[in-house]
């Protein structure tokens, strides 16, 4: 073929270390456009972002240009010095090292969509951990639970 099409949808998962609610309500609209942007300037498109003091969600329409590591490493690194040069936190700002990077298909994505928007109401049921082991479990990823929620230092 001449041409490459693609049709990439990755719903990206990633949380303050030790899942610190340090995300505050002042400042994160403000954290959500400065990684939009990140992520534009990477040549993706944001279909939708939102989250909660300790982690964060993102529906991404990825370009096959950039590796999922490299943009994830592009969006927490700068993402995180955005946040310490604002000195929006007393000391420093810190994202865990993972993330998860799940694919749907584009006739999953409204449900989807609609699951980030309403993080808020979601999770008065659920803690963070309970979602992502859902999401793992729903999406048939292996895991060890030892190391799910450990950081390492």
């Amino acid at each position: 073929m001449a041409n490459t099409y693609t049709q990439i949808h990755v719903h990206f998962i990633f949380a303050v270390k030790f899942r610190q609610g340090l995300i505050q309500k002042e400042w994160k609209d403000r954290l959500y456009q400065y990684i939009i942007a990140i992520v534009k300037n990477n040549g993706h498109k944001m279909l939708i972002i939102n989250g909660m003091p300790d982690h964060v969600h993102s529906l991404i329409g990825l370009r096959p240009e950039q590796s999922i590591s490299d943009l994830m490493k592009d969006v927490k690194s700068n993402s995180s010095k955005w946040i310490n040069e604002q000195n929006f936190i007393k000391g420093k700002f810190p994202w865990q090292e993972g993330y998860g990077a799940f694919t749907y298909s584009k006739s999953q994505l409204p449900r989807l969509i609609s699951y980030i928007e309403n993080q808020k109401e979601y999770h008065t049921k659920k803690t963070f951990q309970e979602e992502y082991l859902k999401i793992l479990e729903e999406q048939k990823v292996e895991y060890n639970p030892q190391y799910l929620f450990k950081d390492p230092d």
